[in-house]
């Protein structure tokens, strides 16, 4: 309906633009005729008072001012004999007369002008130029038909522009009419398939009643039906929707099995647990999907609870498979499942990951003992110092006031050295136990110079070259002991993976952020050309609790080194690569601390690993 009424009403603006351009087009003309013939007039006079004043350049000048007028395309003087004077343009040739001009001449008289057409869309105005009784020339007017073509076009566009409002006001009128019609209709026959296609959803009811009419009687009324539908099956639609929503949300692993020990229902939090998709779990057995002896100790739980209808509790499962790429611990209970007072139909089982809680429990034992050994190291370094400065002292003594002669003077000038080195070790230790509070500017050489000197002895044992490069004066605005925590926990790392005859390369300089070249700082590098990492190690080295050190490690030590370069701001980056088809092996750890002493919360940010 709305397209046929568009095309009628094009159809009828169309044709009033018809008879409207055919009645402008001659009112043109006809305006076209007299504007020439005034025109011709107005360029006679013109001539006439310049011939009587005997001023010819004054003919030449109405000329070229009649040819600056909008509506002129040419004009032009000629004489008696049909010879041109003067043209709008200035080129006379071009204002020669044609035959269809020269034919008019006889008709050119003193008293009015005459307007004709010279061929295709060219009309023009002339008159004959009298200075009293004397024929003094002609005037020629030829008029620009583009001008008079702009006002008919400018008819034609303001017609269109109000064809189209004309058009688009009515479209939108009908379009209003239409749907305030159509869509309480379209409503009601949409709620109505929704409902033959769903009969329990009931999501989309009841429906909006915007008219206030029969139709919105018949909306009413049809939603009274669905709310008493609905309203007599909504209890055991709440049983069911609470039972669904506690197995899909709880927060531990649910399972239930009949009596041969097959899956009858899951959530997704079990299936998470062990690594296999929800779906391939119905109908299956627990050994067809669990290893053993994890598959075997469940069963015998739901057999037990089958054959006492008691529950079985704090069941402890260890393993090592699912979504954990190692050893994990499951806390399991299993309890009957009921459908009357008399049978227990199903067994049901609760699985709580206590994976995490067991490392934290053995990593806050070995953090604890760390602790308590770095304590311990720090009470023994203190009380060595004062037995170290007596020494010291003694050996001072002998050095320069017992005239010792060799070998005895080359002794003690060694014991003086091995003291020396005890004393620095036992300050080194005191600095890694008395940690600053508050950031402040450090020295890096004397920073990374301590922690060589407390792993001196490892890296002498092994054979372990190191090359070091970084400026003696070079210092950074930071924690320092949490700085210095993060270069051991690096050395120590790669004196335990290069091994014996290796090399570990250490270098700092001032750098700036590559991600933002604003922010300056200092670009530290420890690598080694030792066993280097395999991808999935990689990929978790810097996870709390994760360790390639079965009984030595904690797996606190990169993940506290990579919240200590978080606390300052800066990125670390891992490069490693494992040895084999003829290629050395060997990790490269980058950081970049930026120099900021304007320190705020740490960004959050991901560390890159890569080979």
């Amino acid at each position: 309906m709305l397209a046929s009424l568009v095309l009628l009403e094009a159809l009828s603006i169309a044709l009033f633009a018809t008879l409207l351009v055919q009645e402008e087009s001659r009112e043109v003309q006809r305006r076209a005729e007299h504007r020439l013939a005034h025109q011709a007039i107005s360029l006679v006079l013109q001539a006439q008072e310049a011939l009587q004043q005997e001023r010819p350049d004054w003919v030449a000048l109405s000329i070229r001012m009649m040819g600056e007028a909008p509506s002129v395309a040419f004009a032009k003087v000629t004489d008696p004999a049909g010879k041109v004077l003067f043209a709008s343009d200035g080129n006379l040739e071009r204002g020669a007369l044609t035959i269809v001009e020269r034919a008019q001449i006889p008709s050119l008289s003193r008293q009015q002008p005459i307007v004709f057409n010279r061929g295709g869309d060219h009309w023009e105005g002339a008159k004959a130029i009298y200075t009293g009784a004397d024929l003094r020339g002609y005037a020629w007017v030829e008029t620009d038909k583009s001008w008079d073509s702009e006002q008919l076009n400018s008819i034609l566009r303001g017609t269109a522009l109000f064809g189209v409002i004309w058009i688009l006001a009515s479209a939108l009128l009908v379009l209003w009419l239409t749907r305030s019609i159509s869509r309480p209709l379209n409503l009601l026959i949409r709620g109505t398939r929704a409902l033959m296609s769903s009969p329990e959803t009931v999501d989309n009811f009841p429906l909006p009643i915007a008219v206030n009419n029969e139709i919105g009687d018949l909306i009413e009324a049809f939603n009274r039906m669905v709310a008493s539908i609905d309203e007599q099956r909504s209890g055991l639609h709440d049983t069911l929707s609470l039972l669904d929503s506690m197995l899909a949300n709880a927060p531990v692993g649910l399972a239930f099995f009949d009596r041969r020990c097959r899956f009858v229902r899951v959530n997704q939090v079990f299936a998470d647990l062990t690594g296999i998709p929800l779906s391939r779990h119905l109908g299956r057995t627990l050994p067809e999907l669990l290893p053993q002896p994890v598959a075997q100790q469940l069963e015998d739980a739901v057999l037990r609870v089958f054959a006492l209808e008691e529950p079985v509790r704090d069941l402890e499962l260890t393993g090592q498979a699912g979504r954990l790429k190692r050893p994990w611990t499951w806390l399991a209970s299993a309890y009957p499942v009921r459908t009357d007072s008399n049978q227990v139909r199903w067994a049901g089982i609760v699985v709580m990951d206590a994976t995490e809680r067991k490392l934290s429990e053995e990593a806050l034992r070995k953090t604890e003992k760390l602790a308590a050994t770095g304590r311990l190291a720090a009470s023994i370094a203190h009380e060595i110092n004062n037995p170290l400065e007596a020494i010291t002292n003694l050996l001072f003594l002998l050095h320069n006031f017992c005239q010792l002669e060799n070998p005895a003077l080359n002794y003690v000038e060694m014991a003086e050295t091995e003291a020396r080195r005890i004393s620095e070790i036992t300050q080194q230790t005191l600095r890694f136990y008395r940690q600053s509070t508050l950031p402040a500017r450090a020295n890096l050489s004397e920073l990374i110079n301590s922690v060589l000197t407390l792993y001196h002895g490892r890296l002498h044992n092994l054979g372990i070259a190191v090359d070091c490069r970084y400026d003696p004066e070079m210092d950074l605005f930071c924690f320092a002991g949490e700085l210095r925590q993060v270069f051991a926990n690096l050395i120590g790392n790669s004196i335990d993976a290069a091994g014996a005859d290796t090399r570990m390369l250490i270098r700092a300089r001032h750098s700036r952020n590559w991600a933002h070249p604003q922010q300056t700082g200092i670009r530290f590098v420890v690598a080694d050309t030792g066993s280097g990492m395999e991808p999935e190690v990689r990929e978790r080295v810097f996870e709390a609790f994760f360790t390639t050190k079965e009984t030595t490690g904690t797996g606190l030590g990169l993940w506290v080194s990579h919240e200590i370069v978080l606390k300052h701001h800066g990125i670390i980056h891992l490069r490693s690569r494992t040895a084999g088809d003829g290629k050395t092996g060997g990790t490269v750890f980058q950081l970049f601390i930026p120099d900021n002493e304007n320190m705020a919360a740490p960004p959050k940010t991901k560390v890159a690993a890569t080979a």
